[in-house]
Parts: structure tokens; sequence; C-alpha cells
């Protein structure tokens, strides 16, 4: 009995995960938080925790883009088989994992203010984001395409409204910043806020 293309992606998802902590660590990313605590949720896109723990506003970025290459990837169906479409994510996230803490991207991210000082992730969290990425994957690969399609733009909303950072507004600061959208940012940012009287 053969073994299927779909379930050697799927051991290969297991593997990627593994691929991009292995890599991180031995480019020197710490495991966990400097501070030693592992926490469920940082919900301060300015604190020094965000990007070291299990998950922060930017994993529903992850989560949005694996819900966005599986709503793409239906729309193509059945052009584009599901393994196919699987292999996708698993490169995309995976990729996106190890080029994300090259010293180029990181050089980008450190060159808008919202990001200075932005050392790259733990392992721990660079995992977690690819995991929060499949998850988006699978719940838009099971749910209607218009549920799928809702339930991305409401988690994009609600990141860009609550942390003022999201997908969208991460892409923009990074490929072309807009001065409008970084003041709007920084307006949270508790380090450039005036102290009260």
């Amino acid at each position: 009995m053969g073994v299927s293309v779909a379930r050697l992606l799927y051991v290969a998802m297991v593997l990627g995960g593994v691929a991009i902590g292995v890599t991180l660590w031995a480019w020197g990313q710490p495991l966990v938080s400097r501070s030693g605590e592992i926490r469920l949720w940082v919900n301060l896109i300015w604190s020094s925790e965000n990007s070291q723990q299990l998950a922060d506003w930017y994993s529903l970025s992850h989560a949005i883009l694996g819900m966005l290459i599986a709503l793409v990837g239906r729309g193509l169906a059945p052009r584009v088989p599901y393994p196919a479409i699987l292999a996708l994510v698993l490169v995309i996230g995976v990729g996106w994992e190890i080029i994300e803490h090259t010293d180029f991207v990181l050089d980008r991210f450190r060159g808008q203010t919202i990001y200075q000082g932005y050392v790259g992730d733990t392992v721990l969290n660079a995992v977690s984001d690819y995991v929060f990425m499949l998850a988006g994957f699978f719940a838009a690969m099971a749910l209607p395409i218009r549920w799928g399609l809702l339930l991305m733009l409401g988690l994009e909303i609600l990141s860009a409204a609550v942390a003022r950072d999201s997908l969208i507004l991460t892409t923009i600061r990074v490929v072309h910043p807009i001065p409008a959208i970084s003041d709007w940012q920084d307006e949270t940012n508790p380090v450039r806020r005036p102290a009260a009287p």
C-alpha cells in the first residue's frame, strides 16, 4: 500500500517546524525569552516580550497568511490539486520564518519605528508562528469560503484596531512605509507618549 503525497507533506510540515527551530537556534536565536518566562500571550506590541513568547498579535498575521494561501488555493481549485496547495503553505511557512531572520530582513524591520530594537523571534515564537500559519490554513480549508474570508478579514481588522499592526500594515511598513501609518501606530508607543501631569 503506497503512502499518499498529502501524507508525506503532513510529515514534511512537522519536519518544517523542526527545521525552523534548528536553523534559528544555529543562527544564535534564543530558545525562549531572555527573561526566562514562557507566556501564552503578549498583548502589547511594544513589550520586550513581543515575538518572544508563544503568541502575540503577530501570531494572528501568520494565521491570516495561512488563511490567505488556503483561500487563494481553493479559488484556483480544481486546476491546482490539494497536495500542491499543501506544499505551497509548507514552503512559504518554513521559508518565511527562516528568511525573516536574515540580516537583510531584520534590518528592513528595524528601519521602521515600530520594530526598532527587534532582535528576531525566539525559537519558541518562530515555531509557534509557523503553527499559527498552519492552523489558519487548515481552518480556511475546512470552512466554507465565505466564512473563511470573513474570519480572515475579522482577524485582520481586529489586529489593526487593537494592536495597530496587522499583516497588511506590516507589509506596507516594510515594503513602502507611509508616514501617516507610522504616526498612527506610534501614538500607542508608551515610550513616545508624554507622561501625564
